[in-house]
């Protein structure tokens, strides 16, 4: 804020005589005339230290998500040289990086590390670290349509009752399997729920996913009575905990065979593990159920845009990549139901 005397400023854009102004202004004005924007000093590891905490803090990405960013960054970092500074970098070294990355990466994977330098560098930008965005006018290579992985209702039904006697968790294990298919949750949305976040009474579960955003879901009456036949085991657990001497984890849904409570890896291996003994021939993940959830939805003829709020995704796009699914089940019972099919 100036006040009090004249204030020139390069070009004679403004002068200002005894009256407040906006220093933000000042800049916004001085700056759209193109005067050279005054480019913050940091250490390459404090800019993106201060990225990842944006990402984490303003933006609410998940601590799995700013650790995928920064695998990313880092890699990008070692590959242009440690001679070369963050603030330093021209499309140049963004092309080499992208050149360097097709001898072992997907087209997809190369995709996804660029859009990581996108948003990298628009925050560089947009903070004053540099003038120039590097990443702007370079493209990405060529994806193919992606079409999600998903299970039958028979496979899924044989999922489903693959636990028996002889599991040592089974009650919990059926429960997150029941809970999986019957929301459409996320691996890491479901490990992360808590007892509270479940209300029995309205059969809906409060799932916090991508963007710290919250949903709520209904829960079928399969999955509730399987979570009711899980929480004394629960219970037994933390009580065991206690007793060792540990730190009690009281608020999570599903815990380990330690009390403690369970990763999103343990529940990988879990539905794998079940899938194999089910005879499924696929290789079945978290994700599948949520992809089955989805499909079945659809060919049962709910709308997209109710799937669309159930998933929580932030675009209609992402979820008509499942119409494509539905679309080649409706055309093979056409081809095997209508006499003129053929």
């Amino acid at each position: 804020m100036y006040k009090g005397k004249t204030c020139n400023l390069p070009f004679n854009l403004i002068r200002v005589h005894y009256i407040f102004i906006d220093a933000k202004e000042v800049e916004k004005k001085v700056f759209s005339q193109g005067y050279p924007k005054m480019v913050k000093k940091q250490t390459t590891s404090q800019i993106v230290h201060s990225f990842l905490r944006w990402l984490g803090v303003e933006k609410g990405y998940s601590e799995h998500t700013v650790s995928a960013y920064r695998r990313d960054i880092l890699e990008f970092t070692t590959g242009i040289g440690a001679n070369v500074l963050i603030t330093a970098i021209e499309p140049i070294h963004i092309r080499r990086f992208v050149v360097s990355l097709h001898s072992h990466n997907s087209a997809t994977s190369i995709a996804r590390k660029l859009s990581t330098l996108r948003t990298f560098f628009k925050f560089l930008l947009r903070e004053h670290y540099i003038n120039n965005d590097p990443v702007a006018g370079i493209s990405g290579p060529k994806v193919g349509k992606y079409l999600p992985t998903f299970l039958t209702v028979d496979e899924v039904f044989a999922l489903l009752e693959t636990p028996n006697e002889k599991d040592r968790f089974k009650l919990r294990d059926v429960a997150i399997l029941e809970l999986l298919y019957s929301t459409g949750m996320r691996v890491a949305e479901l490990v992360s729920r808590n007892v509270l976040n479940l209300d029995f009474a309205n059969e809906v579960l409060m799932v916090r996913g991508k963007g710290d955003k919250e949903r709520l879901v209904p829960v079928g009456n399969p999955a509730l009575e399987a979570i009711r036949g899980w929480l004394p085991l629960r219970d037994q657990l933390i009580a065991d905990r206690a007793r060792r001497g540990r730190d009690v984890e009281k608020e999570a849904l599903f815990l380990n065979g330690r009390g403690g409570r369970l990763s999103s890896r343990s529940v990988e291996r879990m539905v794998k593990s079940y899938g194999q003994r089910a005879g499924i021939p696929q290789i079945v993940t978290p994700h599948a159920l949520r992809h089955s959830f989805a499909t079945h939805l659809l060919e049962m003829g709910a709308d997209l845009r109710s799937v669309q709020e159930l998933l929580g995704h932030a675009s209609l796009s992402t979820t008509q990549r499942y119409t494509h699914l539905t679309l080649d089940h409706l055309t093979e019972v056409y081809d095997k139901a209508h006499p003129n099919a053929k």
